[in-house]
């Protein structure tokens, strides 16, 4: 039966003996990646029986069919994957190989292509395919890494490359053809609700954030994205449904569907990560916000009455309030929350207070933190006095400083103002024109805070002290009256000293925001999407830009879409967690106005904030004002590096300017980033214009740049930082106390209790370490910077040259990181906490190590 099948698909028969091409299949079945569908492997051996098998054509790339309409490679005879039901070698996780054997055609030459149709009812993972003997080339490589649904899935073939980049010029011409038609196939038609099995790239707006349908108008959110009001990077579109009360409003999936959320299907976690802790991290966090749970914490307004209290939960556990457990079952518990059987709530030991209790506390600590801490891309030097403000004046007045002379200079080791501004000793980290337009909706939620202004200064040892903090309030009679504020100076004693640490703390808060919505979700997550779909709509697999960027793209859009489930979504944990509230995401969206790509660049960003200078004699055509920088000086090292190893790259492929105007999908990729994915800054003049090697080279280190290292660096030290909740408080829920109130008299009597009073409230800690303690962690899938799944990813041998030594570059940066984590000179890399900077060491182990920089923003 199958070799008539064979005759009835070519014409060819048994008597006209071909000389054969063996080769091997490397895949995963399904019933090996999802341990609950118990009956794949039946269906598979029943599929097996009745012929309907899995089988490939090889497409040349030297041979053209002229029978048709289009000029396309010649293909040659069917060939069937060999023995699938008896094949049980397992390579590693799951993975088996396959053996195929494919009649050499001399009419068919030399394949650069093939089709696969999986004939069975189930899915599976095609790795890889590897020809060996290939007359003229001996072995073709095929890295594949893609799902194959059944054929009847597909409205067309699905197609695989060899490993060979060409760009769209030097395509051989029998392959233009599939190139082509395969970048039409994952743009799709713009309708419809995606499936599953689709392979669709395109963009929607940030439509799906709040539910309207729930006629409760606290869960109602603007649309992010398409307007001038709000401004946002693109994400991936799923065709959902609209809302029944908002057509503008994409509908939600239910809360416990939240990981299957559509996302084109390669772009999905592996098994192994789904399978490691990620899947059910996430869904246990889903159900913590659930409304019986939360209400449950609100019946028991549980406080942290002592640091020693809060620090039970790393020490043995805390007993979850009475009311709690009696009325909701130890087993959900369990499923929730980190407990043991007796509905402890435990967690591991964060690196802050591994040593020493009471040294996050420190003056030095508070500042070092924003030079090698969670978020140390905020800090600038200081160079006007009274700091001043951006925000317009004519809306929201008069916003200069309060910060005076008298506040600051007996803390200067003698200097004026003037004096400590031109010797680059004087620096601000200035969270109130962030903050300051939002604050008065801010402080109508539960949420208490203000906008913050904190003055530092450099001492002779390299480390900063900060000598004042202003705290404002919009006025009380309006916003057009400017601000309210106070300052406080570090004071050792007494309650002074109690008040300086409650202001420490709302500047904690303020960053704490700051970080999470900006730094590490704007900067990184939401506006690398869209540059993914773009990647993926208009350059082939074939064309190396593609090669260069795809693995800086993995996992991306799954953990984004995830993240609109039940981390960004309305009353989500973003929502639930960070001081905005209700007003996160949409202040992200006020922030992006100011998002500009090419001060993207590490050079380019420390010189826009004064916290380095253009110098040609020093390394990396920089000089730190801060000498002890760790993270520019890691980061500038990890720069340097990736920029070279594009040059090298893309200076193999493009010898002039002239080859990059010419390259038809490079074009057309660079003009849908721009006026597609990141359509609301589409008449920014700033975009590079494509034009150059140059332009080409610093686009993709800067892409690279944030979806590796800079995410790394803002990602991975989350939980030894703020895996305790005093150190990186994320909300306040009052006001700095005033004298003659019951309220400063605790902060006299018991300030930690008043401290603990005022910061983040017990429920929302939880939920907040539940969800960094993930987010923290590497999986044991993670391909970090330098590495490739494949090493086989290109058949070009110069490239491959250069990315080994791209790999040693990184390698050789590492023993430099721990030789100055070594050296006392350096006192900002390890402080008074003693935690080595280790957040741009490219490599790491799995689980929360505090290091390691992936290739992407995988989590």
């Amino acid at each position: 039966m199958l070799n008539k099948f064979v005759a009835a698909i070519t014409g060819k028969h048994d008597h006209e003996t071909k000389k054969k091409i063996k080769g091997t299949v490397v895949l995963m079945k399904k019933n090996v990646l999802d341990f609950n569908d118990f009956t794949a492997s039946v269906v598979d051996r029943l599929d097996e029986f009745l012929g309907r098998k899995v089988y490939l054509q090889l497409i040349s790339s030297v041979k053209a069919d002229h029978s048709g309409n289009a000029l396309k490679g010649k293909l040659g005879t069917p060939a069937f994957l060999e023995n699938w039901i008896t094949t049980l070698t397992s390579l590693t996780a799951g993975e088996s190989a396959f053996n195929v054997t494919f009649d050499w055609d001399e009419e068919v030459g030399a394949p650069g292509a093939f089709i696969i149709k999986n004939l069975h009812h189930n899915e599976f993972y095609l790795k890889t395919v590897t020809l060996e003997d290939v007359p003229g080339h001996e072995r073709i490589h095929f890295v594949c890494n893609s799902w194959v649904y059944p054929a009847d899935k597909y409205k067309t073939d699905r197609i695989f490359f060899s490993n060979q980049a060409y760009l769209p010029h030097n395509t051989p011409e029998p392959l233009k053809f599939y190139r082509e038609a395969e970048l039409v196939n994952l743009r799709g038609d713009g309708t419809g609700e995606r499936k599953e099995w689709d392979r669709i790239y395109d963009y929607a707006y940030y439509n799906d954030l709040g539910d309207p349908d729930k006629n409760d108008p606290s869960y109602v959110r603007p649309v992010l994205g398409g307007s001038v009001e709000y401004p946002y990077p693109r994400r991936g579109r799923t065709g959902r449904p609209p809302t029944k009360t908002d057509p503008k409003s994409e509908s939600r999936l239910p809360l416990l569907m939240s990981l299957n959320i559509y996302v084109p299907r390669d772009e999905r976690f592996g098994h192994l990560k789904m399978s490691d802790f990620l899947a059910y991290g996430l869904k246990s966090i889903s159900q913590l916000l659930s409304s019986e749970l939360e209400a449950q914490f609100d019946s028991t307004p549980s406080e942290f009455d002592s640091f020693e209290d809060m620090q039970k939960i790393y020490e043995g556990g805390i007993k979850l309030p009475k009311s709690l457990t009696e009325n909701i079952s130890l087993e959900i518990l369990k499923q929730v929350l980190p407990t043991d059987g007796e509905g402890l709530l435990k967690y591991p030991l964060p690196k802050i207070i591994e040593g020493d209790r009471s040294a996050w506390r420190t003056d030095e600590e508070f500042a070092r933190e924003m030079l090698a801490g969670l978020n140390p891309v905020i800090i600038s030097a200081l160079k006007e006095f009274p700091p001043v403000s951006k925000i317009d004046p004519n809306v929201y007045g008069n916003h200069t400083s309060t910060i005076t002379r008298e506040h600051i200079e007996n803390k200067l080791d003698g200097l004026t103002v003037e004096e400590a501004i031109k010797t680059n000793r004087l620096f601000i980290l200035n969270h109130h024109d962030t903050i300051m337009p939002y604050l008065r909706r801010i402080n109508a939620t539960p949420t208490k805070t203000y906008a913050s202004r904190t003055l530092l200064f450099l001492h002779e040892n390299g480390t900063l002290k900060p000598v004042a903090i202003e705290l404002s309030l919009p006025h009380p009679d309006g916003d057009q009256f400017g601000a309210i504020s106070e300052v406080y100076t570090p004071a050792e004693q007494g309650v002074e000293n109690a008040i300086w640490q409650l202001a420490k703390a709302y500047v904690a808060v303020n960053d704490s925001g700051i970080h999470q919505l900006i730094t590490h979700w704007l900067r990184t997550h939401a506006v690398i999407e869209p540059i993914v779909i773009a990647t993926n709509r208009q350059l082939s697999v074939l064309h190396p830009i593609y090669k260069l960027l795809h693995p800086h793209f993995r996992d991306t859009m799954n953990i984004n879409a995830i993240a609109r489930q039940i981390l960004t979504n309305a009353k989500g944990v973003v929502e639930s967690t960070l001081f905005p509230s209700r007003y996160a995401m949409e202040m992200s969206s006020f922030l992006y106005r100011d998002w500009v790509f090419p001060e993207e660049a590490l050079p380019a960003d420390l010189v826009k904030r004064k916290m380095a200078v253009k110098d040609s004699t020093s390394p990396f055509g920089l000089r730190l004002l801060i000498e002890d920088y760790p993270y520019a000086v890691d980061g500038l090292k990890i720069w340097s590096a990736i920029k070279t190893w594009v040059t090298d790259y893309c200076s193999f492929y493009y010898k002039s300017d002239q080859m990059i105007q010419e390259d038809i999908e490079l074009q057309s990729w660079w003009k849908e980033v721009r006026e597609k994915g990141h359509a609301d800054k589409k008449d920014e003049p700033w975009w590079p214009r494509m034009k150059t090697i140059t332009e080409l080279i610093d686009s993709c280190t800067i892409i690279i740049w944030l979806s590796s290292a800079l995410h790394a660096a803002t990602n991975f030290g989350q939980w030894p930082y703020a895996g305790y909740q005093p150190n990186r408080p994320t909300t306040s829920r009052r006001f700095m106390p005033e004298p003659g109130t019951l309220e400063y008299e605790e902060l006299k009597s018991n300030p930690d209790k008043a401290f603990l009073k005022t910061i983040t409230p017990q429920f929302q800690t939880l939920l907040g370490l539940s969800t960094i303690e993930i987010l923290s962690r590497h999986t044991t899938d993670e391909v970090y910077l330098g590495q490739r799944e494949n090493p086989q990813w290109t058949k070009d041998t110069e490239p491959l040259e250069a990315f080994k030594r791209f790999g040693q570059t990184l390698s050789e940066i590492e023993d430099q990181i721990l030789q100055m984590n070594g050296d006392p000179k350096w006192r900002n890399r390890v402080g008074p906490v003693n935690i080595p900077y280790t957040l741009l060491f490219p490599t790491s182990d799995s689980g929360i190590t505090g290091r390691g920089i992936p290739n992407s923003i995988a989590i």
